[in-house]
C-alpha cells in the first residue's frame, strides 16, 4: 500500500473539480430536478475539461489515470453539491469494461465519446425477479446465424433517456439450466425492440431510473463484449469500480451535508454561545466526520488496488468501502439535518432530499446485508447460509 497522504497531482485534481462543483453548486443540481432535466451542462463541461474520462486511457482520448482519480472527481462535485451520479456508470463501469476487454472497433467507436461527455452508455445488469441474486438473471442472448437476439427484462437502469447505448448484461444459457454464463453486449437505445419506460421514483434526482424490455433486440456479433466465455471476470471488471464509485458518490454527500450543518452551528445562537459549542451539536458532527474520513480511507485502498491489477484484493475492498461510505453518510445527513431543527427540512437548506438519496448508498448497488455476506464467507470464511 502506498501512502495515504494524497500525491500532488491528486490534490490538484481535488481543487479544480471542486471549483467546477462550486461554480454550480446545489442549487443547480435542484433546478434540474424540478425542471424534470438531466444535468447536462455540469456533464459537457466536466467532459471538455477532462474530467469525466480521467480513468480512460489516453489513446482513446482519456485521461490515462484510474478510478483513484475518477473517484476524486465523484467526491469532490457531491461535495459542492452537484454530484453526478452516470459517472458510476459510463465512464466507470461501461468504459472500464471496454477499455479491458473490448475490441479495438469498440474503443475506437466509444471510448473517447465517453471520455469528452458527448457520448453516454448505461448499464443493465438489475431484474425485477433477480434482486440481489445475479444468478437468476433471465435475459438471455441467443445465436441467430452470426448474429445475437437478446431477450428480458431490467429495472432500476440509470439515465437511460441520456444514454447512446446500454451495456447490457445477459446469459448465453438458457436461464432454466440453473448455470451462469453471463455476458456483456451494447445495446444502442435505439436498436428495434429496445423499449424503456420511466420508473415513478420518491428519491429527487435529475438521473431518471428505467425499466427496460428487450424483445428479441437483433445485435451484430460485435455488439458482444470480450469473450462469450469470461463474462463472469468481465462482469467484475465493471462492478469493483461500480461499488469504489458508490463510495465516492456517498463520501461526497455526507461531505455536503455535514459542511452545511457545522456552518449553521458556527452561528446559529440560541442561548449565549452558537450551538455548536455545546457537546450535544458538536460531538455527533465530530464523529461523523470521522466516519467519512475513515470510509474515504477504504475507498482509497480500494481504488489502489483495483488500479494495480489485483482484483480479488480491490473486491473484498470495495465492498468494504461502499459499506462504510453508505452508513458513514447516512449519518452524516441526519445529523446534519437534525442539527439545523427544522431548518434542516426547508427548501432554503437543502439537506432534507438528502435523506431518500442517502439511503441509496445503502440500497445500490448491492444491499449492506449483501455486503455482509461478501464480507462473512470471503473474508472470515464463514460458510454460507445461501
Amino acid at each position: 500500500m502506498t501512502a495515504v497522504i494524497e500525491s500532488e497531482e491528486h490534490k490538484a485534481l481535488r481543487d479544480a473539480v471542486a471549483a467546477l462543483g462550486k461554480r454550480y453548486g446545489r442549487d443547480y443540481v435542484t433546478r434540474t430536478v424540478a425542471e424534470g432535466k438531466p444535468p447536462a451542462e455540469l456533464w459537457s463541461d466536466a467532459g471538455k475539461l477532462g474530467y469525466l474520462g480521467v480513468n480512460l486511457p489516453e489513446e482513446y482520448g482519456g485521461g490515462g489515470g484510474g478510478i483513484a482519480e475518477l473517484s476524486i472527481v465523484l467526491e469532490e462535485l457531491g461535495a459542492a453539491g452537484s454530484p453526478l451520479l452516470m459517472l458510476v456508470v459510463s465512464p466507470a463501469i461501461c468504459g472500464t469494461v471496454i477499455a479491458r476487454f473490448g475490441t479495438e472497433e469498440q474503443k475506437r467507436r466509444w471510448l473517447p465519446g465517453l471520455a469528452d461527455g458527448t457520448r453516454l452508455m448505461a448499464f443493465g445488469i438489475t431484474e425485477p425477479d433477480a434482486g440481489s441474486n445475479s444468478h437468476r438473471i433471465t435475459t438471455t442472448a441467443r445465436r441467430d446465424g452470426t448474429d445475437w437476439l437478446l431477450t428480458g427484462r431490467k429495472v432500476f437502469i440509470s439515465g437511460v433517456d441520456m444514454a447512446d447505448a446500454v451495456l447490457i448484461v445477459g446469459r448465453t444459457e438458457d436461464a432454466r439450466t440453473g448455470t451462469l454464463k453471463p455476458c456483456l453486449f451494447i445495446v444502442p437505445t435505439d436498436t428495434e425492440g429496445f423499449h424503456k419506460q420511466p420508473i415513478a421514483m420518491e428519491l429527487s434526482a435529475a438521473e431518471k431510473q428505467f425499466e427496460l424490455t428487450l424483445d428479441d433486440v437483433r445485435l451484430p456479433a460485435e455488439a458482444l463484449v470480450g469473450d462469450e466465455d469470461a463474462g463472469l471476470l468481465q462482469l467484475f471488471a465493471g462492478l469493483n469500480p461500480e461499488r469504489i464509485m458508490t463510495a465516492a458518490f456517498a463520501i461526497g454527500m455526507g461531505r455536503y451535508a455535514l459542511a452545511r450543518a457545522v456552518g449553521y452551528a458556527r452561528e446559529r445562537t440560541v442561548w449565549k454561545a452558537p450551538i455548536g459549542a455545546h457537546q450535544a451539536i458538536a460531538h455527533p458532527l465530530a464523529q461523523a466526520h470521522i466516519d467519512l474520513e475513515l470510509a474515504r480511507l477504504m475507498m482509497q485502498k480500494a481504488a489502489f488496488l483495483y488500479d494495480s491489477g489485483d482484483d480479488i484484493g480491490a473486491g473484498e475492498a470495495a465492498n468494504m468501502a461502499k459499506y462504510a461510505a453508505g452508513e458513514a453518510c447516512v449519518r452524516a445527513v441526519d445529523q446534519a439535518v437534525h442539527t439545523l431543527g427544522g431548518n434542516g427540512l426547508t427548501r432554503e437548506f437543502g439537506l432534507a432530499s438528502l435523506i431518500t438519496a442517502a439511503r441509496v448508498a445503502r440500497i445500490a448497488p448491492v444491499s449492506r446485508e449483501m455486503i455482509l455476506n461478501y464480507v462473512s464467507h470471503q473474508s472470515l470464511g464463514l460458510p454460507k447460509s445461501y
